[in-house]
């Protein structure tokens, strides 16, 4: 297994990045929001689940190990594969993902595109008893968070003034992990175009 990758960032993707290490680039498929904290030539960690299968295999990267080990812990309920299990970190964070299969909230599981009524009910009913509150990132501080949404989202283009408008209205919403804070930065910024 492939459990880390440190190097240098040569390209970013929406969902998938490639790192330089050693002269070898290495194809990381990701979440938006841990494609979008990222920058060109920026060294990096990223936390890595090699899926082999009998045609290929694909490196998922994440920017931390919780992230990572519920990405494959999803993996273990009936019909859910990488792709699935990348979609549903990629619409919820780890916080709501692990609350909504630990509380058996089935609506929250179904805005997952690729997960049903019937499957959500499976990962419930496989994942419930295994899911704990310590496979939940440590939150990051109120500052941090805004750095990283505002480092994300000039990223991606925005000025920073816009970004700065962004997340002061976001952060006026209550305090919310990076992902979800993210996530409405960029709802909010679309509605201004």
């Amino acid at each position: 297994m492939i459990a880390h990758v440190s190097g240098t960032v040569a390209h970013i993707g929406a969902d998938d990045i490639v790192v330089d290490i050693g002269g070898v680039g290495l194809h990381i498929f990701s979440t938006p929001a841990t494609a979008a904290s990222l920058r060109r030539q920026q060294e990096v960690t990223l936390h890595t689940s090699l899926v082999v299968r009998e045609d290929s295999l694909t490196l998922y990267g994440f920017g931390e190990t919780a992230e990572r080990d519920l990405f494959e812990l999803v993996q273990t309920a009936s019909g859910v594969g990488p792709k699935v299990a990348r979609a549903m970190l990629s619409v919820l964070s780890p916080d709501q993902l692990t609350a909504a299969i630990a509380e058996a909230d089935t609506a929250t599981l179904t805005t997952v595109p690729g997960i049903g009524r019937k499957g959500a009910d499976r990962i419930v009913i496989e994942l419930q008893d295994r899911v704990s509150k310590a496979a939940s990132p440590a939150p990051a501080t109120g500052s941090q968070s805004r750095t990283q949404v505002l480092e994300a989202l000039t990223g991606l283009g925005w000025s920073s003034k816009d970004a700065e408008t962004a997340v002061a209205q976001v952060e006026a919403e209550g305090n919310q992990s990076v992902s979800v804070m993210l996530r409405q930065a960029l709802q909010t910024l679309s509605k201004t175009r």
